[in-house]
């Protein structure tokens, strides 16, 4: 008997083992995982505890450049801008290059000079850079998130916290030239005005070593410890992880993602032009009409408590006239019985009303 009892002990003991070993464990003081789509939270490891950035800043700092000034802009470097620590292209005072080229050298190299050109540029100086910075952080809700300056070299009243750097990471992946940008190993750029060429390399060695990865974005200074912010994308899904102050970022990176794919998925529900329906016409020139949808829709959820359903809205028939483009309908999609998006129905073609010719009897009542 206490045989017994001491094997099942044994074998509690060991399942209990199993299920903590299996769970992900991150080096990262701070970390999270969340839905490049939708925003939510897959994984979670101190995630609205503040703290520091390091260079993770400069995807706000990207951000609020594309917004405000045009890619093409010839910036001709200020003094500020020249000299200053940490990582660098080394620009020279005076040197002119376009806002593009110095977004590459802000993401791929993490330049801090170029950080500190791009401020001057759009804002006139550094201070005033990291003004726009707050005010775009406070515009897409973010409460825990300060800068001070726009390359991420220590101060105090510089922070955020992994869930806020994933909701901004989140943000500026919808702008394309920001995913452009962030997503390319290497480029070249002019060097002091065609002297000589800079190539600028990717520091985010992910996009080298897993699959479909799509950036983001490193960083380190000795009081931040090590940053990193990934992102990848398979079959339409979309997964963001942040880990600050992990030792062992880029293993940290490959198990948040993998496991960001494997709990979440995305449904491609209506392709563009995908539905077509005929309709029934009364009182048209032609007896029905065809509609389609336009535009498409995906949704993306927890897999394992996805519960989709689909309602056609649309009557049975419709009367005429009807111009192409009018709305007659539309599908509703659900997720465990809570509307999720719906998608219209537009009439491809006019259809006239019908003329019709008088009787005898309408034609007496006319003269009458």
């Amino acid at each position: 008997m206490k045989k017994s009892i001491i094997l099942l002990l044994v074998a509690l003991f060991g399942a209990i083992l199993c299920i903590n070993t299996s769970a992900l464990s991150t080096s990262a003081q701070s970390a999270v995982v969340i839905d490049g789509h939708g925003g939510s939270v897959i994984y979670e490891k101190n995630a609205h505890t503040r703290m520091g950035m390091a260079s993770t800043t400069k995807i706000m700092t990207a951000l609020v450049a594309i917004e405000k000034c045009p890619l093409k802009t010839q910036v001709q470097i200020a003094n500020e801008a020249v000299g200053i620590e940490g990582s660098s292209i080394y620009l020279t005072y005076g040197e002119t290059l376009s806002m593009e080229q110095l977004l590459y050298a802000l993401l791929l190299q993490s330049a801090n000079d170029a950080a500190t050109a791009i401020a001057i540029e759009v804002a006139g100086s550094v201070d005033d850079f990291a003004v726009l910075m707050n005010e775009k952080a406070a515009s897409i809700g973010l409460k825990d998130t300060n800068f001070t300056n726009p390359h991420g070299l220590y101060d105090d009243n510089h922070y955020t916290t992994a869930y806020e750097l994933a909701v901004i990471t989140k943000y500026a992946l919808e702008n394309e030239t920001f995913r452009k940008i962030v997503s390319t190993f290497k480029q070249t750029i002019p060097l002091n005005n065609g002297e000589g060429t800079r190539v600028l390399v990717n520091h985010n060695k992910l996009l080298k070593i897993y699959d479909n990865a799509i950036g983001v974005k490193t960083g380190f200074t000795k009081k931040t410890g090590r940053c990193l912010v990934s992102a990848a994308e398979k079959d339409g899904t979309v997964v963001i992880a942040v880990t600050l102050n992990a030792p062992n970022d880029w293993n940290d990176h490959k198990a948040m993602l993998d496991l960001g794919f494997e709990k979440v998925k995305t449904y491609h529900l209506a392709d563009p032009n995908g539905i077509t329906l005929k309709i029934p016409v009364v009182g048209g020139t032609a007896n029905y009409v065809t509609v389609t949808n336009i535009g498409g829709f995906s949704y993306t959820c927890e897999a394992k408590t996805a519960n989709i359903t689909s309602e056609l809205i649309v009557d049975r028939f419709l009367f005429a006239p009807i111009k192409q483009n009018d709305v007659v309908g539309y599908i509703i999609y659900y997720n465990n019985g809570e509307e999720i998006g719906r998608v219209d129905l537009l009439a491809q073609n006019d259809v006239n009303q019908k003329k019709y010719k008088k009787s005898i009897l309408d034609f007496f009542r006319s003269i009458i």
